[in-house]
């Protein structure tokens, strides 16, 4: 059998430096068996361009959109273009360490049957500090599995916990491309994709490892696209759509108790609930009415 690599794609649309420092983490790998493809979304600046251009490495290929599509459709492309077994689709600001290539590919080795492979995570905040938040807390505390050893995860288990509380960390992650490619992003939830598309895989009867070895540092700041919406209120709308939608599908599998946590989904209610001070400091009356509405289940 050939030896594996890791496809590499990064949806590009933001801070140059930031950018950077992802790439470098690529370029620092202890494992130099990896493909990196940066997807510029048609940023209206050339310093990643010339950055890549720099650095001279084979392996890295800059693609420059003609106009901006969006981040739903820059997965797509990450996705198809995708020539490894292995793909991961790794977000504009955050750092593989050093070890993610080689944690990866060992868990790819010793678990050929896992679609999905999830390592351990270190959050970090917009200066690069570790960050601890209480959304981290509940998903690497309470939510998270907790094994010392690679756990491979799969069916109405494994849907009822993603359904009570998403514990995944999407730009950590790692996917047999062959697997991903068997399903797709629904444009309807823009907010919620990743768990939608992960949700579809699984219903397919695809599997996830949980691999406890820390090796990436997602990058947690209220510059985000998801941070944004919660100041909001819109994000809760597409989640309570999402879990509508999800409890039908659990239904028709006949996973009972997927079908009851999407229809409870606790942990999203709980997290506009916790909103509710700091909206009532920032008299955003329209965003309030929404959260507590979501928050109890209305």
């Amino acid at each position: 059998m050939a030896e594996a690599s890791l496809d590499i794609f990064v949806p590009y649309w933001g801070d140059p430096d930031y950018m950077k420092l992802t790439i470098d983490s690529v370029l620092n790998q202890s494992d130099p068996r990896w493909f990196l493809t940066v997807v510029d979304d048609a940023y209206p600046d050339p310093t990643i361009e010339e950055y890549v251009a720099w650095i001279q490495d084979p392996r890295i290929t800059y693609i420059k959109k003609p106009k901006n599509e969006g981040i739903t459709a820059s997965f797509r492309t990450s996705i198809q273009l995708a020539r490894q077994d292995l793909v991961a689709v790794v977000g504009c600001d955050d750092i593989l360490l050093p070890n993610y290539v080689e944690t990866i590919l060992r868990a790819h080795r010793d678990h050929p049957d896992a679609d999905i492979i999830q390592p351990g995570v270190r959050v970090i905040d917009a200066t690069g500090r570790p960050a601890n938040t209480l959304v981290d807390t509940v998903k690497q505390r309470l939510l998270r599995p907790r094994t010392t050893e690679p756990l491979l995860l799969s069916g109405e288990t494994l849907v009822t916990s993603l359904l009570h509380g998403d514990w995944l960390y999407w730009p950590s992650l790692t996917f047999k491309t062959a697997s991903v490619r068997t399903v797709d992003f629904r444009n309807e939830f823009p907010i919620i994709q990743d768990l939608a598309l992960i949700v579809d895989m699984i219903l397919q009867g695809r599997s996830l490892l949980v691999v406890p070895a820390q090796s990436f540092a997602y990058r947690r700041h209220m510059e985000s696209a998801s941070s944004l919406l919660i100041l909001d209120g819109s994000r809760f709308d597409g989640e309570r759509d999402y879990f509508n939608l999800a409890a039908e599908l659990a239904h028709a599998q006949g996973w009972r108790r997927a079908e009851f946590a999407a229809k409870l989904r606790l942990t999203s209610r709980l997290h506009a609930l916790s909103l509710m001070p700091a909206l009532l400091k920032s008299r955003k009356v329209s965003a309030f009415r929404t959260m507590i509405r979501h928050g109890l289940g209305a």
